[in-house]
Formats: structure tokens, sequence, C-alpha cells
């Protein structure tokens, strides 16, 4: 069953808007024309602010993008919401943005893209603004606006649903929505994609930086091992946990392994390809403190590690320093040596320091 699109009867206190040829019911700008004193919230600041309070059964609850607060005596709550890889909501979610402002962001965009706003005319409740690929029937093509279409995400006591979906089921959070209609429609016209870049923008527009941050660059290195230095960090730690590094290999009590290595404007992220040492590991942007080569330019020999015939043989060494998690002041240094030879240790630590660490001071 196809979700209804928003509709509104015409009345003298309840006006209708009209976009083609299509009644949509008006999903205002999160604040009322005589509330003025939001007016300079970003929608990157207001990401995870809360919605007005509403009350439903005379009981008091609030909903926002991250979760939602409920009456203590309600039942049947839906826990369960997706942890994202990445979190996309600073792209999708404009609370501040007004219904017609939704339209012209969204009217160039591909299929799927879509944006989450704030709505005034229900308040605690969400204006889906989705971008479709055909117009609703005996609506004609002209120039774009007519296919973006609106939806309402009103709350209940169980969550956040699609209004007047009924074989829709009730999140218990607005990401989960999201996430859910991303991987299929549901009653949705066509699923949402989820944004790698703010639908304000558009790529073209992107820095080249930034459009190479947000696509991540990846090789396969060897992992060599990591070392705790404690509060030391920059060139020092590299060389530390490189002396230590070649002691565990005289004493065969290091092994290294192939790994896919990843920046990213999230991190970088480490995946052993042998499932041996480890699964994944991802380390924030902001913990990453240094990255760079062995400051005595040592080589690994890559003959000892098992690894295939084609790879370095004696390879550059380079590392990054992170902080721990939950310290302020503890590091941890990942020790890592070349193993293509079209992918050099120092490409690698350039991206890491002059892309990834360079744009996040920004």
């Amino acid at each position: 069953m196809p979700c209804r699109e928003l509709s509104m009867p015409r009345s003298e206190s309840s006006p209708s808007t009209s976009h083609n040829g299509v009644a949509c019911q008006e999903l205002p700008s999160p604040k009322a024309p005589s509330d003025r004193s939001n007016e300079n919230v970003s929608p990157k600041s207001a990401q995870h602010a809360p919605g007005p309070p509403v009350c439903l059964n005379g009981k008091p609850f609030r909903v926002t993008t991250g979760g939602i607060n409920i009456p203590k005596d309600a039942s049947d709550v839906i826990h369960h919401h997706p942890v994202f890889v990445k979190d996309t909501s600073k792209y999708w979610y404009k609370p501040t943005i007004s219904r017609e402002e939704a339209i012209n962001m969204l009217r160039d965009k591909p299929p799927g893209t879509f944006v989450v706003r704030d709505s005034n005319s229900f308040p605690g409740a969400f204006g889906l603004a989705l971008k479709v690929a055909t117009p609703p029937p005996g609506v004609a093509v002209a120039d774009g606006t007519e296919l973006v279409r609106h939806f309402l995400i009103e709350p209940s006591p169980k969550g956040v649903k699609l209004k007047g979906c009924n074989n829709e089921p009730v999140f218990g959070t607005l990401s989960a929505l999201v996430y859910q209609h991303s991987i299929t429609p549901l009653a949705l016209p066509t699923k949402l994609v989820l944004p790698e870049y703010d639908p304000a923008s558009t790529p073209e527009h992107l820095s080249a930086t930034q459009a190479l941050l947000e696509q991540g660059a990846a090789c396969n290195v060897v992992y060599i091992f990591s070392c705790d230095t404690e509060s030391l960090t920059g060139p020092e730690a590299v060389r530390r946990c490189t002396e230590e590094a070649f002691r565990l290999q005289f004493e065969n009590a290091v092994r290294p392994v192939s790994a896919h290595f990843k920046v990213s404007s999230q991190g970088i992220t480490i995946t052993d390809n042998t499932r041996k040492l480890f699964f994944r590991r991802h380390y924030p942007v902001h913990a990453v403190t240094h990255a760079g080569l062995d400051p005595d330019d040592r080589r690994w020999d890559n003959t000892r590690s098992g690894l295939p015939a084609s790879v370095v043989k004696q390879a550059r060494i380079f590392g990054f320093v992170a902080r721990k998690v939950g310290s302020r002041t503890d590091n941890a240094c990942h020790l890592f040596a070349e193993l293509d030879p079209d992918q050099p240790a120092q490409a690698v630590c350039n991206f890491i320091t002059k892309v990834m660490m360079a744009s996040s001071r920004k």
C-alpha cells in the first residue's frame, strides 16, 4: 500500500497550497512566524536539538533525531536503533528550513535525495521532503517542483512513523526510520538515499580535498603491531614503536599481516585482511595526533612475514599516533609497512596529515 502524501482539506481556517495540481499539506518552517529566537541557529548546530513538547493522553514527551522520551507507563517501546558507521544526519536533518527551501534544495537532485525538517503545524513531528522519479498520477512534469513530495513523520507513544501509512511500522528513533527506508521504500514512492554530502550544495561546489575525503582513500599495507606510548606522540613515538617492532621481530614475537588501510573524513579504519589478529579497528579523526615515516628511515623485511612474493621486499615503515579510547593523555602508536609498490608510505602519510588532519582543523 503506497504511503498517502500529505493533503489538507480546504477551509477558511486551514488553507491548502497547490503545487502543480497536487494539494499537499503545508509543512511549515520549524519556528512560528512570531518566534524569531532561533533565527540564527544553523542546521548543524541544531542537529540534535529536541523538538517542542507534545502531549499524548495528557502526558508530555519529546522526539529528537537520536531517540524519543516517552511516558514511563508506555509499553512495547522499540528500543533498537541502528548504529551508523558514518553519521549522515548532519546532511539530511535540516530543522530550520522551510518547505520552499526544501523544494529548491531537492528539485535538481537525483531521486531518493531527501531532507527532514521540523514541523510547526504538528509540534514534535517532522516533515520529510523526498525527490522522486515521477510525479503523482495526473500531474504533468514541469519545473521539477512536482517531483519533490512531502510526508509527515508523526510521534507516538512508541516512537515515530509515517502518517497515513497503515502498513508502516513504528520506529524508536528518527534515524532508525531513515535507515530502514534507505534499505526498502516500504510505503514511500522510492528508497531514501543516504547522502554523502550536504544536499544544500552539489559535488561541483565541494572542494577537491573535501570530495576526496568524502569518498575516502584506501590501500593495502602491512600491519606490524601497536604499542602504548603513554603521553608521547609525534616522530619520537613512531621511532620508539619501530625499535620495539624490530626487537619483537628478532624474538619472533610479532605477526605482521596484510591489512586494508582507509582514510576518510571520519578517520582511519584498519581491516585485517586475514582476520587473524582482529577484524576491524576505527580511529576517529579527532583522536589522531600524528602520522609519519620512521624518523630513522629503516626498512621492514616483508620476506620474513610470509606475504606474497609481489609485495615490496624492503618496505618503508610508517605509523600514526592516536589517543586511546577514554583518555586525553595516553596514546598508542600503530605501525605499518609498505605492501604495494604503487602505494608508497609517504603518500599515505601525506594524505593523513595534509588532507584528513588539515581538514579537521578548519
